[in-house]
């Protein structure tokens, strides 16, 4: 999977929230300025050649949707930010939280029973 500009992820929260969508419904809801239709649907193109959307014709026209989810996305997304920033360590991450408090303790606890429960499942 492929990184995405803040534009193309801005089109990609379209097709998640709206769902199959043809070109000039993602411009109609865009903010002002309007980007031009043609600028859109190029970046609609790159999507699919990304593999992030799919399309269906008809006739002269096509209509597009999203192949993959919001969750695959973020799952994707977080992955590589823990590679490329934590070295690839989850600890890392969660540590700076606790750090920043943007975690406590209390929430971490109830993260591993959380864990703990769905593992047990698993083995069930």
């Amino acid at each position: 999977m492929k990184h995405l500009t803040n534009r193309e992820e801005e089109i990609m929260e379209l097709f998640w929230q709206k769902g199959p969508s043809y070109v000039k419904e993602i411009v109609d809801e865009l903010p002002e300025p309007k980007p031009h239709y043609n600028t859109i649907s190029t970046i609609v193109r790159g999507l699919e050649e990304k593999g992030f959307v799919g399309h269906e014709q008809f006739g002269n026209t096509h209509r597009y949707a999203a192949i993959i989810t919001r969750e695959e996305f973020s799952r994707y997304t977080l992955k590589s930010m823990v590679g490329k920033y934590f070295n690839k360590s989850y600890a890392s991450v969660v540590s700076m939280f606790v750090e920043e408090e943007k975690i406590s303790l209390e929430e971490i606890k109830e993260l591993i029973n959380q864990a703990k429960t769905t593992k047990n499942k698993g083995h069930a």
